[in-house]
């Protein structure tokens, strides 16, 4: 894939969102807009979104979401992986002799994690248009088990990210975008407010200039 997302002067597109409730989260905006109403405000006349998202499904989701991909598609972007790695939540009850045991044993689920996430993903560049996928965020400060869930969420987001940065995919980190309690509405979705910062950062990759930070990575 390439390594940039958007071509400056590119003529208008059309922004695809696929993934969980990241996106689809409709059901928890409590009356204001949703990820892909917002996501349309922020681009530019001529552009439209598209959301094929569906709240609740995993990486391999994605893989059906595309077969309803609309032909004029010019971007896609991904949020998945957040349910995958909630399937993996009973790992946190289970008895450890060690630091090491426990460690072993969240290896073993990191790599099933990693292989559904390659498959997604190759599912994602054989489409070979230009995309990017967003890291699974951290829950807010106001969750009992914040700390614990986030040191936990980033064994899969490593997946995640090595396998954006090998295949040349470009990355959101959410958890640089969603950082404040009033971006949830509950202690995996997120609210009307954190949905517009997301559709702000999607418009900041895709149009260099609004102010976001940008990292180059070299594999």
């Amino acid at each position: 894939m390439q390594s940039g997302f958007a071509q400056a002067g590119a003529p208008a597109g059309h922004v695809v969102l696929l993934g969980d409730s990241i996106f689809d989260n409709k059901a928890y905006a409590r009356g204001g807009p949703d990820v892909v109403t917002q996501q349309r405000e922020e681009l530019p006349p001529g552009w439209n979104a598209t959301l094929l998202a569906v709240d609740g499904d995993v990486a391999s989701g994605v893989i059906r979401q595309l077969r309803s991909l609309p032909p004029e598609a010019t971007h896609l972007v991904v949020s998945a992986g957040g349910n995958d790695a909630l399937g993996f939540a009973y790992l946190l009850q289970q008895p450890a002799g060690s630091v090491a045991e426990a460690l072993g044993i969240l290896s073993s689920a990191q790599d099933q994690f990693a292989a559904g996430y390659a498959s997604m993903m190759e599912a994602v560049c054989g489409r070979g248009l230009p995309a990017a996928v967003c890291t699974i965020y951290d829950t807010p400060e106001s969750e009992p088990n914040q700390k614990v869930i986030k040191t936990a969420a980033a064994i899969f987001n490593d997946c995640i990210t090595r396998a954006a940065f090998s295949r040349g995919v470009s990355l959101i980190d959410l958890r640089l975008v969603c950082y404040e309690v009033g971006d949830y509405a509950n202690p995996i979705e997120p609210s009307s407010q954190g949905g517009r910062k997301i559709a702000r950062a999607i418009a900041a990759l895709l149009f260099p200039g609004r102010g976001a930070h940008r990292s180059l990575v070299v594999s």
